[in-house]
C-alpha cells in the first residue's frame, strides 16, 4: 500500500523527469514525457510511511535523510525545484489537519541570553570541525569570484578586499564588526587601512582564536576582540566611524530587526557607514524547520524589502545594494567539496548522522541559491546624508 501511495504522489509531481529506487529495488522514472534521463534519483533505503512526510515535507524529509532511511543521486537542485513547483500537492492531506498553520506559526521572542545560548550552540561546535573545510581565512560566509576558478580562500579574501573597499575607511578611524567570527576582516582592516577595530562574537572558541591571531600579526593595539552582544556596545554607549554585519543579521530576529537598527543607529556616527552582508529571500516567510530545529536553531532570514523600508525610519540613507547570490552558489560548492573530503575525518569524530546532517544543509544551500528565490544582498548605507561618497562605483575594481 505505501509503495502504491508514493507511486501516486510521483505520478503527479510535474516539472521534469526524476527517478525513485524503491525498498525492493525496483527504480521506476516519473515526468520523462519526451524520453529525457532524469539527473536527480530519489532511494528509499527502507519501507516508508508517505503520510509522515506529507505531515512536514521539509522536516520529514530531512530526517529521513539524516536517518539514512532515503538517499539521493544527482543533482539535489532538481529535487527541491520538483518539491517547490509541487508544494501544494505535498502539503494538500497537511492543510487538512491544520499542519500548514502550525508551520506558517511567526517566530517566536525569546530572551537574548537564550538567542545567544543557541547561536554559541552552531558556532562553538569547535574550531577543528569547521577548519576541516573552510578555508585558512575561516571565513564563514559567501565568498566573492571574480572567475569561477578562484580558489576558496581567493574568493573569502576578495570578499573581505570588494568590503572593506565599500566602506572607505581611513586611517585612524574606528571599525566594528558584528558577529567577526574568526577576525580575517578586523585584522585586515587595521593592517592595510590603519583603522582601529572591534569585533564582536558569541562565540567563545571564536573569541579565543581571533585573539591568538591578533596577537601573531602584532595588532593588539590596533585590533580587539570580546565576547559581546551588540545591544550591549549601544547600550554602554560605544560610536564607531563603520560598522559591518557579515553574516550575521539572520540571527537578529524577526522582532529585533527594529532594536538592531535603532542599536546601529546610537553606534554609527553622524555621515557614518555601515554595510549588512545578509541571506535574504523575495517574500517574508516562516523558517526552514528542519534547518531551525537542526542547523540554526535561532535564526530568521529577512526579505529584501523589510530591509530596506526599515532603514530611514532610522536615519539611514541608502547608498548601494548588490546581489552576489551566484557566489554563493559556488562558495557552498566548495565548501561541500572540502567536507565530502573530509567525510571519514568527521564521521569518526562526530558519527554517520551528524554528518548526513550537515551534508544535507551545506547541499541543500548550494541547490536552494541556485534555483530559488534565496539571495545574499550587501546593502551600504549611511548615518544621515553623506555627500562625500565617490560618484561611481569605479573605486571598487581599481
Amino acid at each position: 500500500m505505501q509503495k502504491n501511495l508514493i507511486k501516486a504522489i510521483c505520478r503527479s509531481i510535474k516539472g521534469g523527469p526524476f527517478a525513485v529506487t524503491y525498498w525492493d529495488g525496483q527504480t521506476e522514472v516519473y515526468g520523462a514525457a519526451g524520453g529525457e534521463e532524469p539527473s536527480v534519483k530519489v532511494i528509499f533505503n527502507e519501507k516508508f510511511d508517505l503520510r509522515e512526510i506529507l505531515q512536514e515535507p521539509e522536516l520529514k524529509f530531512g530526517e529521513a535523510y539524516m536517518d539514512g532511511k532515503i538517499d539521493y543521486e544527482g543533482d539535489l537542485s532538481v529535487l527541491f525545484s520538483l518539491i517547490r513547483q509541487n508544494r501544494d500537492l505535498f502539503r494538500k492531506d497537511a492543510a487538512k489537519r491544520g499542519v500548514v498553520q502550525r508551520f506558517m506559526r511567526c517566530p517566536k521572542e525569546v530572551s537574548s541570553q537564550k538567542q545567544g545560548e543557541d547561536v554559541q550552540a552552531h558556532y562553538d561546535l569547535g574550531n577543528d570541525f569547521f577548519s576541516m573545510w573552510l578555508d585558512k581565512t575561516m571565513s564563514y560566509s559567501c565568498g566573492y569570484f571574480k572567475t569561477q576558478e578562484d580558489s576558496l580562500e581567493q574568493a573569502q579574501q576578495q570578499k573581505i578586499d570588494h568590503i572593506l573597499r565599500k566602506m572607505h575607511l581611513k586611517k585612524g578611524e574606528t571599525l566594528l564588526d558584528i558577529g567577526c567570527g574568526w577576525g580575517c576582516l578586523i585584522i585586515k582592516a587595521a593592517r592595510e587601512y590603519g583603522v582601529k577595530a572591534l569585533g564582536i562574537t558569541l562565540g567563545k572558541e571564536q573569541e579565543e582564536e581571533t585573539k591568538r591571531r591578533i596577537k601573531a600579526e602584532g595588532l593588539g593595539d590596533m585590533v580587539e576582540v570580546r565576547q559581546a552582544d551588540y545591544r550591549d556596545l549601544a547600550v554602554e554607549g560605544y560610536t564607531f566611524d563603520k560598522i559591518v554585519n557579515v553574516g550575521m543579521f539572520k540571527h537578529v530576529g524577526k522582532e529585533y530587526i527594529p532594536t538592531y537598527f535603532s542599536c546601529l543607529n546610537k553606534m554609527l556616527k553622524p555621515c557614518g557607514l555601515s554595510l549588512i552582508h545578509t541571506i535574504t529571500r523575495p517574500f517574508e516567510a516562516p523558517n526552514n524547520p528542519w534547518l531551525e530545529k537542526y542547523i540554526f536553531s535561532w535564526s530568521y532570514i529577512p526579505s529584501l524589502r523589510e530591509i530596506v523600508w526599515r532603514l530611514p525610519q532610522h536615519s539611514f540613507h541608502l547608498i548601494d545594494v548588490e546581489s552576489l547570490r551566484i557566489h554563493y552558489v559556488l562558495t557552498h560548492g566548495l565548501w561541500l567539496k572540502n567536507f565530502e573530503a573530509a567525510s571519514d575525518q568527521i564521521k569518526e569524530k562526530y558519527g554517520n548522522k551528524f554528518y548526513r546532517m550537515w551534508h544535507l544543509y551545506l547541499a541543500g544551500c548550494s541547490a536552494s541559491f541556485r534555483s530559488s528565490g534565496l539571495d545574499i544582498h550587501q546593502l551600504l548605507f549611511s548615518r544621515d546624508l553623506c555627500n562625500e561618497i565617490p560618484l561611481t562605483r569605479d573605486y571598487l575594481y581599481r
